[in-house]
C-alpha cells in the first residue's frame, strides 16, 4: 500500500517549494542539534480528547489534489453532510479534475485556487470552510497546516506530518493555541486487519503487551520515473536529503494504538542504523540516460532503516523503512504479548490455551474463526460501504467516514496532533542517531504529562 502525498507541483513550482524545503531543513537542523526535551515547551490548554461543536455540514477545502489528495475528493463525495467548497492546487488541471468530479456527484462546483504556491492562503480566508484537508509535498505540511489552524479551520494532513522536531512541536503549539483538530491522516489503523487487532489488544486476547514491531517496506523506485510533475518528481531528492526512517507513520501508527502510546505510555528513547545508500544510485543508471538530474543526485538514505524504540513502560518497539530494495511489500503489524502473538503478511496468529500449538502458526482459513469473533464492530458496520467505494481496501473510507462522523457529533477524532508529532518524529530522530553510531535519542513528550491520563482509544462502532 502506497500513501502517496502529491500535488503535482509544475517545475517553477517545484523550485519554490525545494527553496523552502533547503530554509526547513536549515531550521530542522539547528532543532535537530538540541530537541525540546520532555516538558521544555510551555504548556498551554491542552487538545487531548478535544470535543467541538456539532457541524451539521462539514465543509471542506482542499490543498492539494493530485494523486492522492484526488481521492480523498472522490470519497468525501459518497459521504452524508459534506460539503466541498474550495480546491487548491499549484496545478490547475487537476484542481479542474477534482471539480468536475464533484459536479458528476451532483454537488455544486467547488471554487479553484491555482495561481501560484500560496493560493492557498487566499483559501483559507472563507469563512465557509471547516475543515482543510492537506495532501501536499512534505515541506508543505507544516506551514500549511499552520496557516491552517490560525484561520481557524480544522486540518487532516497526509502522512508524515513534519519533518523535523521542531515542526512537530510547531503544529502541537498551534493546535493548542487555536484549539483546532490536527488530525495526521494515518489510513493504516482503519483497516481491517489493524481494526480487529486493536480490538482483540483492548480484550487482553494476548496478555500484556511487551514488543512490537512497525514497517514501510516498498520498492518505489519506480516513481524516480514521474520527473517532471508527480510524487517522484519531489520526493526523489528526500533520498538524498536524508538518511533514516523517512516514512515511519503507517506500521507505527496501529503498532502505538495497540499500545496506548500517549495514552498511557509513550515514546521514551529510540536507537537507529541504515545500511548503505547503494541502490538508487543503480537504479538511476540502468534507467536514465547520462547527465540525467537523476544520475547527479548523491543518494544518502540507507537501503534499509532500522529503529527501535523504548517506551516508558518497558516496551520495545523495531520500526522498518525500506522503498527501494527488491522485496515483496510488508508493514510487519505485529505485537507480542505474555499470552500471544498476532503477525501480518501473511496474517498469523498464536495464542496460548486458545492455539492448537504455541509453535505453529495459524494462518489462511485457521483465522477465519478469529476474524468471525474479533472483527473491530466499526468494521463490521461499515464492510460494504467500504469494499464498494474503495481506497487501499475500504481503509481510506472508513477513516474519513469515521472522521465525518466525529465532526458531526462533536466527538473527539481517534488521532490528534499528539499522535501526529510523536509517530512523525521518528524521522528526524532517527536520522540523528544514524549520524551518532545508533546513539539513543529522547523522544519529546509533546502531551506534556498527559500521557499519564489519558484514556485509551475506544473500540467504537
Amino acid at each position: 500500500m502506497e500513501n502517496v502525498n502529491d500535488s503535482k507541483l509544475g517545475r517553477r513550482d517545484f523550485l519554490i517549494t525545494a527553496g523552502l524545503a533547503g530554509a526547513s531543513m536549515a531550521a530542522g537542523s539547528i532543532a535537530n542539534a538540541a530537541p525540546p526535551q520532555n516538558g521544555r515547551r510551555p504548556k498551554t490548554k491542552s487538545v487531548m480528547g478535544l470535543r467541538t461543536p456539532k457541524m451539521e455540514t462539514v465543509r471542506v477545502g482542499f490543498i492539494g489534489v493530485g494523486s492522492r489528495g484526488s481521492g480523498h475528493v472522490t470519497t468525501m463525495l459518497t459521504l452524508e453532510g459534506v460539503d466541498v467548497k474550495a480546491i487548491s492546487d499549484t496545478h490547475r488541471p487537476n484542481a479542474e479534475r477534482s471539480a468536475q468530479a464533484c459536479v458528476a456527484a451532483g454537488r455544486s462546483a467547488p471554487d479553484l485556487y491555482t495561481e501560484g504556491d500560496r493560493a492557498y492562503r487566499q483559501m483559507l480566508e472563507r469563512d465557509d470552510i471547516d475543515v482543510v484537508l492537506i495532501s501536499t509535498p512534505w515541506d508543505w505540511h507544516v506551514p500549511m497546516s499552520v496557516d491552517a489552524m490560525k484561520a481557524g479551520k480544522h486540518v487532516l494532513l497526509e502522512v508524515p506530518a513534519a519533518q523535523t522536531v521542531e515542526g512537530c512541536w510547531e503544529l502541537v503549539e498551534t493546535a493548542e493555541q487555536t484549539q483546532r483538530n490536527c488530525m495526521m491522516l494515518e489510513n493504516v489503523c482503519y483497516g481491517r486487519e489493524e481494526l480487529m487487532v486493536l480490538n482483540m489488544c483492548r480484550q487482553g486476547l494476548f496478555g500484556e503487551l511487551l514488543h512490537g514491531e512497525a514497517a514501510y517496506i516498498h520498492d518505489l523506485r519506480g516513481q524516480m520515473n514521474e520527473v517532471e510533475r508527480g510524487t517522484g518528481s519531489w520526493r526523489t531528492y528526500e533520498y538524498a536529503r536524508h538518511n533514516g526512517n523517512l516514512y515511519p507513520t503507517h506500521g507505527l501508527g496501529p503498532v502505538a494504538q495497540y499500545m496506548n502510546v500517549n495514552r498511557g505510555d509513550r515514546l521514551d528513547y529510540l536507537t537507529s542504523m541504515s545500511s548503505p545508500a547503494l541502490v538508487r544510485e543503480k537504479y538511476a543508471k540502468d534507467h536514465f540516460p547520462e547527465g540525467h538530474k537523476w544520475r547527479k543526485l548523491k543518494f544518502t538514505a540507507g537501503d534499509i532503516n532500522t529503529t527501535l524504540v523504548k517506551t516508558a513502560l518497558g516496551r520495545t518497539i523495531m520500526i522498518q523503512w525500506d522503498e527501494q530494495l527488491p522485496r515483496p511489500y510488508t508493514r510487519h503489524n505485529l505485537i507480542q504479548g505474555t499470552q500471544g502473538c498476532w503477525a501480518g503478511f501473511p496474517d498469523r496468529i498464536v495464542v496460548e490455551g486458545k492455539s492448537p500449538s504455541t509453535e505453529r502458526w495459524e494462518q489462511g482459513k485457521d483465522l477465519d474463526r478469529w476474524y468471525r469473533e474479533y472483527d473491530h464492530p466499526l468494521w463490521k458496520r461499515l464492510e460494504a460501504e467500504a469494499k464498494r467505494n474503495g481506497g487501499h481496501g475500504g481503509m481510506d473510507f472508513v477513516m474519513l467516514w469515521r472522521i465525518v462522523y466525529c465532526l458531526r457529533n462533536g466527538e473527539p477524532l481517534d488521532q490528534d496532533v499528539y499522535d501526529a508529532a510523536a509517530w512523525s518524529v521518528i524521522t528526524p530522530l532517527s536520522e540523528r542517531s544514524v549520524k551518532n553510531r545508533g546513539q539513543s535519542v529522547d523522544v519529546p513528550d509533546f502531551t506534556r504529562g498527559e500521557w499519564k491520563k489519558a484514556p485509551p482509544l475506544a473500540i467504537v462502532s
